[in-house]
Formats: structure tokens, C-alpha cells, sequence
């Protein structure tokens, strides 16, 4: 068997090891984590079964694609407006500024090298690996989950348009007009796709998801990829692409076909693409210098934990009287990992980051999917959701 495919096999059986563990041996831990752990094993520093080559390296890119195409896709506009909204903005606002100040005291005494990147990384939020979490045990609905979407789509769009404008290789102002040239383009794209969704053709799209063509999903995927190069053509991260296509892609379907689609790409990214991206992030991921010196992740987390998670708990005081609900909110807002492998594996490519540094915040975005979701877990078994909540009320 020549080495891409062994190296496959074993991403794809511990991808399918993983929810078979999980469930007979009913492990209170996220799939992600034993996703990543399985990397690590299976990969260069431990037993060798995994060689990141291009290709797989490829099909990793594209499972952190669709990772961040399902988040744009599940973004509700009104999670962005009136109190929601100012809330999730004002949280983000106060950790990048509590981020910058913590990076430059780090890079002034020599403990990091990569000032912006390490900042950006820290502001960041889990919204694509949590999505399905909460959707599976119920906590998307009502005041609470229109609280996390927008304090999650905070967290993932900011750091995804920092990456774009101040980890470019052009200037910040170059990179901001380019980014902007960028979304005129996805806004173009997307009001052609609008023009030309008549009656028969969304019949046809419709009448495929029942037959071999399955339509919309190659349709879907044309615009993933085409997204994804798009952005990484003009010097981006793939993840800005990618979340871009997810959000239009959910305003250019009609209503009644949101549902199907929706389910077969996730059956498609959920099923191959993602568990890849993270066996592949564990293989990248360097145990070593973490075995060797695990303070650095230890202190990251800790980290991650004051930027993120704490200010959330303080600036959502009112919106979230009962304080167990509210650091359950905070911690599930501080948990971080995609964001993170993106930026570090971009800065380290480009020189600007250690290995170390890259692997130490990497293994801290892993515990902070670890051990955050459990404790907020945890802490809802003692929280009474009321079926009742009205989360329209909170765009007024």
C-alpha cells in the first residue's frame, strides 16, 4: 500500500473509532479531543502510521473548510443585532484589547516571538466544533443560544478578519483594501446566484436530492471550493472563504430547502472531511517540545481562559442574571482549537512563529475543548432551561 493511502486509512479508522468509543464506552470528553489524541499517536511523533503529505494535507484544508462553511451557514442575522449583538461585540472589543496588552508584555521580554498572531489566536472561539454539541443536547434554542451565536460569530469572524488583514505578507492597508475588494465580489456572486434561482431551477435542485445528481450538493461544493480559492488566490486563509460562502449560501437557499441540504453536507463534512482535519492537526501538533516543557500550554490555557472566557462572565452579568448559566456561557465562548491551527500553521510557514509557541497554543486550544464544554456541561445540570424563551425579543 503506497504511503498516502496507508496514512489515510489510519486518519479514517480512528475517525471511525472515535464515535464508537465515545458511545459504548459513554466518555464524557468532545470527539474532537480524541480525534486530536489519535493524531498524535498514529502520527510522526509516536508510532509513524501517519505522513502529512500534500494530499493529505489538501483533504485536511478542506475539512477546516467545511468546518467553517457549516458555522457561516448556521449564523442567524439576529444574533447580530440590538442586545445581542452589542453584547457580542463588546466581549470580543475586550479581549482583543486584553489580548494585545498580554502579547506585547509576552514579546517585550522575549517569551514570544509572534506578537500579532499570538494576540489574534487568543480572541477566538470554537463556534463550527461546538455547533454540533449544543445542537445534539438542546441548548441552541431560546435566550442562551442566541447569546452563544453571537458572541461565537464574534469570535470566529473577528480572528478570521485579523488573519486577513494583519497576518497578510501585504501591508495592513494593502490587505484591508484587498479584503474589501473580496467581499464586493462575494456580494456580487451572491446577488447573481439570487438572479438566476428561478422557479425551475430550484425544482431541479429540489428533484436531485431524491436521485444519483444530488444537485444542490454539488452546487454547494462548487462554491466552497471556488470560495477557498478565491480567498486563498488573493493571499487570505481559506477559513475567511469558506465562512463568506457559508453565510451566503444560507441567504441564497430558499427556506424549505435549508434542511436537506444542510443535512448532507454535514453528512459529507462531518463524515470524512472534518475528523481528517483534526487526526491531521494532532499528527502536525509538536508533543514533544510540550512533553519537554509543558508550561507554555499550561499558561496558554490559563490564557485563553482570562481573555476569552472571563470578560464574557462579567459583560453579560445582566443578560445572564444566574451565575452557573453564565460561566457555562463563558467557558463554552472561551473554548478555541480551529482558529488557533489555522493562524499558527500560517505564522510558522511564514517564519514568524516557533514551533514551539505554535505547538504549546495548539495543545492549549485542545484543552480548552476538553475541559471547557465538560465543566459548562456540568454546570447546565444546574440551569432549568424554559422551553418558552422568545430569543426575537432580544434583536429589539
Amino acid at each position: 500500500m503506497n504511503p498516502e493511502l496507508s496514512s489515510l486509512l489510519a486518519i479514517v479508522a480512528i475517525a471511525a473509532a472515535v464515535p464508537l468509543l465515545v458511545g459504548l464506552l459513554r466518555i464524557k470528553v468532545a470527539q474532537v479531543v480524541l480525534l486530536l489524541v489519535g493524531g498524535i499517536i498514529f502520527g510522526p511523533s509516536v508510532l509513524g502510521l501517519i505522513t502529512v503529505d500534500t494530499s493529505i494535507s489538501l483533504l485536511s484544508e478542506l475539512g477546516l473548510g467545511l468546518l467553517f462553511f457549516l458555522a457561516g451557514m448556521e449564523l442567524e442575522s439576529r444574533s447580530l443585532k440590538g442586545r445581542s449583538g452589542k453584547l457580542a461585540a463588546t466581549g470580543w472589543i475586550t479581549s482583543i484589547a486584553l489580548a494585545l496588552a498580554l502579547s506585547a508584555v509576552l514579546a517585550a521580554s522575549g517569551v514570544i516571538k509572534d506578537f500579532a498572531g499570538f494576540a489574534i489566536a487568543l480572541t477566538s472561539t470554537a463556534l463550527g466544533t461546538l455547533l454540533p454539541i449544543l445542537r445534539d443536547n438542546g441548548t441552541l434554542g431560546g435566550r442562551f443560544g442566541t447569546y452563544f451565536m453571537g458572541a461565537g460569530a464574534w469570535g470566529e469572524l473577528g480572528p478570521i478578519i485579523s488573519i486577513a488583514v494583519f497576518l497578510s505578507t501585504r501591508s495592513s492597508w494593502a490587505a484591508l483594501l484587498t479584503l474589501l475588494m473580496f467581499l464586493v465580489v462575494s456580494f456580487v456572486i451572491g446577488a447573481v446566484s439570487r438572479v438566476f434561482s428561478t422557479d425551475k431551477l430550484r425544482r431541479l435542485v429540489r428533484g436531485g436530492y431524491s436521485t444519483s445528481s444530488q444537485t444542490g450538493v454539488r452546487i454547494t461544493m462548487l462554491v466552497i471550493v471556488l470560495f477557498l480559492g478565491l480567498s486563498i488566490g488573493l493571499g487570505f486563509d481559506g477559513v475567511l472563504g469558506a465562512f463568506i460562502a457559508g453565510i451566503l449560501t444560507r441567504r441564497i437557499v430558499p427556506r424549505d430547502e435549508e434542511s436537506p441540504l444542510e443535512l448532507r453536507i454535514e453528512a459529507i463534512a462531518f463524515g470524512f472531511f472534518i475528523p481528517i482535519f483534526f487526526v491531521v492537526s494532532g499528527a502536525n501538533l509538536d508533543i514533544n517540545s510540550i512533553l519537554k516543557n509543558p508550561l507554555p500550554m499550561v499558561l496558554a490555557f490559563v490564557a485563553l481562559f482570562v481573555v476569552r472566557a472571563l470578560p464574557q462572565y462579567v459583560i453579560y452579568r445582566k443578560a445572564i442574571p444566574d451565575r452557573a448559566e453564565r460561566m457555562s456561557f463563558a467557558l463554552l465562548i472561551g473554548t478555541a482549537l480551529p482558529i488557533i491551527v489555522a493562524i499558527t500553521t500560517v505564522e510558522v510557514n511564514a517564519g514568524a512563529m516557533r514551533a514551539s509557541s505554535a505547538a504549546a497554543l495548539v495543545g492549549a486550544g485542545a484543552l480548552t475543548v476538553l475541559v471547557f464544554p465538560l465543566a459548562s456541561s456540568l454546570l447546565s445540570r444546574r440551569i432549568k432551561h424554559s422551553v418558552d424563551d422568545e430569543p426575537a425579543e432580544l434583536v429589539h
